[in-house]
């Protein structure tokens, strides 16, 4: 049996972090996984910039409730669904990602939590476990699905490597330069086509 594992911002859904920056003007808050491979030196610069401003989770979320997903990412998912088992493997927190999900018709989601303290501020994060994309993957493999896997960013790396077959989707020209063993696409057609020969379609 199949399984495809997708990253969700920037391959689905807007780059959460970049969206509130711009909705604050805050530019330090542009920075992602796709610039910084140390994620929790990146989680805990960014829960730094919203002490320093006094921004909130709410703050946040307010942002979020604006957002749609990617022109075509739902109409892709919908089709991937319809011939295949789909993941959701993200780095996000269950406090940002809900609203998203409802709007692409609620794949399965595997992410992270934010520690929120009672002004709403937000004062850390849990991982649901270290290098969780790659062990979701290794896990699923483990129960006999062959799977396959797409992401964007250094943190999708490992999960991409350890799937039975993968590439990546709209990277940055940066991580395609330093990863040239994996293949590269930026349309989601390219993308269909990529797991439709992995499915024998």
């Amino acid at each position: 049996m199949h399984l495809v594992c997708l990253d969700l911002e920037g391959v689905l859904v807007p780059e959460i972090w970049i969206a509130f920056s711009e909705a604050t003007g805050i530019p330090e808050l542009k920075i992602t996984t796709r610039d910084e491979p140390d994620y929790d030196k990146l989680m805990k610069f960014r829960i730094g910039v919203l002490k320093e401003r006094k921004l909130g989770l709410a703050d946040i979320q307010r942002v979020i409730g604006g957002m749609d997903p990617l022109p075509g990412a739902l109409e892709f998912s919908q089709g991937l669904r319809a011939k295949s088992q789909l993941v959701i493997l993200s780095d996000t927190f269950t406090q940002f990602a809900q609203p998203l999900m409802a709007k692409l018709g609620y794949p399965s989601l595997f992410c992270n939590t934010l520690k929120i303290d009672g002004e709403g501020s937000v004062v850390g994060y849990e991982l649901r476990q270290k290098d969780g994309k790659r062990k979701s993957v290794e896990a699923l493999k483990s129960l006999n699905f062959r799977v396959f896997a797409a992401g964007d960013s250094f943190n999708d790396l490992s999960m991409i490597r350890a799937a039975d077959g993968g590439c990546l989707f709209r990277a940055p020209d940066s991580i395609k330069a330093q990863c040239a063993d994996l293949a590269a696409v930026d349309e989601y057609s390219a993308l269909s086509s990529k797991i439709d020969e992995f499915l024998g379609r």
